[in-house]
């Protein structure tokens, strides 16, 4: 059996051969469990990853509004598409999407607030939007 601290790689393909073959006996159960706990967190960190980028977007968009172009339109457009598409793949996230959002929107301010130079008291200490609206192709907060 190859070990799971030495060759990781190596030990992913022998659980995955053993899995093929129905030799359920012979997986290392403690790791696997481990390791498939972990796909998922870091399956929901992506999705806060994604939503965090959005609402920094949506957020200068706002606040930043003299530097509107069309390259900030097309940044909002792909991350809505790139959060919409991590949450098609892992629709069991959906029940946390709120805890997300709130996760979501405090990095959001402090990235804005960086990126803009504005005072993190000028956002809204709460997200001002609903997932509707931030997942809504058409819309651009004025």
């Amino acid at each position: 059996m190859i070990s799971y601290e030495k060759d990781f790689y190596g030990w992913t393909q022998e659980q995955a051969a053993l899995l093929r073959a129905g030799r359920l006996t012979e997986l290392d159960i403690e790791n696997l469990i481990e390791e498939v706990e972990t796909m998922g967190r870091s399956e929901k960190r992506e999705l806060e990853s994604r939503l965090t980028v959005l609402l920094l977007h949506l957020l200068k968009w706002k606040y930043q509004d003299v530097r509107r172009g069309r390259s900030w339109e097309l940044s909002i457009i792909e991350q809505r598409l790139k959060f919409e598409e991590t949450l098609g793949e892992n629709p069991g996230l959906k029940p946390q999407l709120g805890a997300i959002l709130l996760k979501a929107y405090k990095y959001a301010v402090i990235q804005a607030s960086r990126e803009t130079h504005l005072s993190r008291s000028v956002f809204p200490t709460e997200c001002p939007w609903t997932f509707e609206q931030i997942t809504d192709d058409n819309f651009f907060p004025d």
